[in-house]
């Protein structure tokens, strides 16, 4: 099996696609989507996570973000959400070193209970009852 950060997938938008760029990231459609549209917002510069992207970087990310969320959703009118995410050390669950974003769309009844969202990272986490 083919190691993804030897060399970096991310570092060649052509090797991995891209369906958006602009001077300083790109978008592409994630491999293993978790649900159709899953889209990756990638910085080109080779970083490991979010926190050493510039400002400028993270304006050319955000702006792919909300890009790609107005083009799912009109290829798809039945998304009615999205997480939107980073994974950040392989501890979280980095597994390409190289910062991305996943944009994930959600569709009403996608899993039997929503509440929480990214909080089901760690599953006994996820549902909460509010305190009044």
């Amino acid at each position: 099996m083919r190691d993804p950060n030897n060399p970096c997938l991310f570092c060649n938008n052509k090797e991995s696609g891209f369906i958006f760029e602009n001077e300083l990231a790109y978008a592409s459609y994630d491999t293993y989507p978790v649900s159709k549209h899953h889209c990756l917002i990638i910085p080109k510069r080779h970083i490991k996570d979010f926190f050493e992207l510039t400002d400028n970087e993270l304006v050319a990310c955000n702006d792919l973000i909300k890009k790609v969320k107005d083009e799912v959703t009109n290829k798809d009118p039945g998304i009615n959400g999205f997480n939107l995410g980073t994974n950040i050390g392989k501890v979280s669950g980095q597994s390409i070193l190289h910062c991305h974003f996943h944009l994930i769309p959600r569709r009403l009844g996608d899993v039997e209970n929503p509440q929480g969202g990214v909080r089901s990272v760690i599953p006994h986490k996820q549902h909460y009852n509010r305190k009044k």
